[in-house]
């Protein structure tokens, strides 16, 4: 199957305040925080836009313009960039349903049930996007609305969240596992959350899957989640010695 670049669109949320990244965020947006020579959210954008997601959402809002001023309109990356500002954090949930208008529209216009893909802006990952392109298509033609990427628990997570067994996320299982924060959503999933509430996707993802409308697949190359200083210098000093 070949896909047209630009055919679908890609999300970053960006919105987090980063509060146990202490004095390093008082200033600096978390996703602007520097790993290797590039900041946390850059390494997305173009890790996208070589999967042909040339159209990227991204909302913000703590010290978010500085956000807005790094980035541009994306064209330097080859991408054009949305920007989604939240007057105040609206939480995972709050803040895809805020951005929605955006996310939606394709060619100027609305389809409403268009598939498209989120990341968060504080891990640091080396995943393959164009693997989810199949997906992209697949789910605008089944029942699921959302699809994760799961990795291997660590060690300041060791219960993980949730179980996967052949390509279906459950609450029971052998072997948790964790969300990486990489997901296709179609805008359905979010159909029962009114524009501007604060409202986090855990709960909205634990109703999907008892419900048995969420797929996922299992991820075991690079993933950091970048939550702590000692994380983020980690990382800085095993990009900067490749």
């Amino acid at each position: 199957m070949e896909y047209k670049a630009g055919q679908y669109r890609a999300m970053i949320l960006a919105a987090g305040r980063g509060i146990r990244m202490r004095h390093m965020t008082d200033n600096v947006p978390k996703p602007l925080l520097c790993v290797g020579d590039k900041t946390l959210i850059e390494y997305h954008i173009e890790n996208l836009a070589r999967a042909g997601f040339l159209e990227i959402v991204i909302n913000h809002a703590y010290l978010g313009k500085m956000i807005e001023e790094a980035l541009g309109n994306g064209s330097r990356y080859g991408v054009k960039i949305y920007y989604s500002p939240e007057v105040i954090a609206l939480e995972t949930a709050g803040g895809i349903v805020r951005a929605l208008p955006l996310l939606d529209r394709k060619n100027g216009n609305q389809c409403k049930e268009q598939p498209f893909l989120v990341v968060n802006a504080d891990i640091y990952c080396e995943y393959n996007f164009t693997k989810l392109l199949p997906m992209l298509r697949q789910m605008r033609m089944c029942k699921d609305t959302a699809h994760l990427v799961m990795v291997n628990n660590q060690a300041h997570h060791p219960d993980g969240d949730f179980f996967l067994d052949s390509g279906r996320l459950l609450l029971t299982g052998s072997k948790r596992l964790t969300f990486s924060g990489i997901s296709v959503y179609k805008p359905s999933f979010f159909n029962s959350i009114g524009p501007g509430v604060v409202t986090k996707l855990a709960p909205k993802l634990y109703q999907a899957i008892t419900e048995g409308n969420v797929s996922g697949e299992y991820y075991d190359g690079v993933w950091v989640d970048v939550g702590t200083p000692e994380r983020l210098y980690r990382l800085d000093a095993k990009l900067r010695s490749k």
